[in-house]
């Protein structure tokens, strides 16, 4: 998801000379290049693995160094330089980096299509990391984790479940988002509004208000195409007892309690208590127009920057069947399954560093990413944003996402178009998500099918 630094402030910490980086040429492919490809990078073990044996993993010594290939995300260059050189100076371990895209999607296609062949760790987001695992190209982890001393019970279990596929884990949580319900205080009291609502029956309700009461143009900005609406919009869906998926079934995004999630939404549109904001939720929000929307935690930073008015955080809103979930969101670090042993047992020694609950408190703070570890510290950052407090309360009601969003290879983008499509509309709701399903369907068997047998 897209994430916004909570400051620009850039670290004065002095490069480590161990540190080199390196810029790959990213083609930019189609979304139909983030498909299953036969031209990944080799995923033969490395020389002290041959297919079918096993590691002693009590017989191997970390290796000296480790190559990390990231997109730096959230802007994070500088803190990930910091986290590397405390890494080197306690493990001895050298790191080289190698800068592998502008985003998660340049990182994964270039991962995919061999850039990334000596590449030992892999930052990888929920949504581009399973095409990786179906190549063979990522190395399974518990073995590696436990081997390396590290305690995944410290992780926050939604964030580190994400990578849980076959009873294996390919990753451990690292730049870590959810979306955040954001409401003006300033437009609440004007319309005397006491509270942030708890359900979604009450956005409804106060976004009425609002608009009756010309507060604002909007009481709530739905996100458009661009923005990630099948993410934005999960907590919504869930909320009703309906999903986009359940795991490899796609019938969920066709029921009736998703067919009543989604015209809820709609109505609202058309009632004109809500809009699809036409670039981005969050400028209408930050500029005034809408008075609430769902926006990614990272985007704390921007919005109170943006903002002249004060800005109050709340949980995502319950529905009629369920709790307000919050889908997760970000990503996470991959170790590839080509590294031999050595190289392999020192990544999961970096990864474990790179996640921690110091290294993680320092990488939120400086990022606006939600803390991955439960132990992180971050009574400092309460002090100067008491938002972002709310933020990471709600991971408690932390959800992994629906197989059909981040594994389906294009479903997320038919989802993205369809739900503009609805919004913005009079649409018959329930025979557009019957296409989605058809759709889906037709996606599975084609591209993952086979692969899955």
């Amino acid at each position: 998801m897209p994430i916004i630094p909570m400051n620009n402030q850039r670290s004065t910490t002095m490069k480590h000379p161990s540190i080199t980086r390196t810029w790959k040429g990213i083609a930019v492919f189609s979304a139909a290049a983030l498909a299953v490809t036969a031209c990944g990078p080799d995923t033969g073990g490395g020389d002290a693995a041959e297919e079918g044996e096993e590691t002693d993993w009590s017989e191997v010594e970390p290796a000296d160094s480790i190559v990390f290939a990231t997109n730096h995300p959230g802007g994070s260059e500088d803190l990930e330089d910091e986290l590397i050189e405390q890494f080197t100076e306690e493990t001895g371990i050298e790191v080289e980096v190698i800068t592998s895209g502008a985003n998660y999607e340049e990182t994964s296609q270039w991962f995919q299509t061999g850039g990334g062949s000596n590449a030992d760790v892999i930052v990888l987001s929920d949504a581009t990391w399973f095409p990786n695992y179906l190549n063979g190209a990522l190395a399974p982890v518990d073995e590696l984790l436990e081997a390396a001393d590290v305690d995944v019970s410290g992780y926050v279990e939604a964030l580190y479940e994400d990578y849980l596929y076959e009873d294996n884990h390919y990753g451990v949580p690292y730049a870590r988002s959810t979306p955040l319900f954001y409401y003006n205080v300033e437009h609440f009291e004007e319309a005397g509004v006491d509270a942030p609502p708890q359900t979604w029956d009450e956005v409804a309700e106060i976004a009425q208000t609002i608009v009756d009461e010309g507060v604002a143009s909007y009481g709530y900005a739905f996100p458009p195409s661009n923005e990630y609406p099948a993410w934005g919009m999960a907590n919504l869906v869930w909320g009703y007892g309906g999903g986009w998926s359940d795991e490899w079934d796609f019938s969920a995004v066709s029921s009736d309690e998703t067919v009543e999630a989604i015209e809820f939404a709609q109505n609202g549109v058309q009632e004109g208590w809500a809009n699809v904001a036409a670039t981005s939720q969050t400028d209408d929000f930050a500029s005034g127009v809408a008075s609430m929307t769902i926006q990614s935690t990272g985007s704390l930073g921007g919005i109170l920057e943006a903002a002249d008015f004060e800005v109050g955080t709340a949980f995502l809103p319950d529905g009629p069947a369920a709790e307000g979930e919050t889908p997760t969101g970000g990503a996470g670090l991959m170790i590839a399954s080509a590294s031999s042993p050595e190289e392999q047992l020192a990544a999961a020694m970096f990864a474990a560093h790179m996640t921690s609950a110091e290294s993680q408190a320092i990488f939120s703070a400086g990022t606006g990413y939600v803390p991955s570890h439960q132990d992180a510290d971050m009574s400092e950052v309460y002090q100067e944003r008491p938002q972002f407090e709310t933020a990471v309360d709600q991971l408690e009601r932390a959800r992994v996402q629906d197989y059909a969003r981040v594994f389906l290879p294009g479903a997320d983008l038919e989802l993205a178009e369809t739900l503009q499509s609805l919004l913005t509309s009079d649409a018959d709701v329930r025979e557009e998500l019957e296409r989605v399903q058809a759709e889906f369907e037709d996606l599975y068997e084609s591209d993952l099918a086979d692969e899955l047998e």
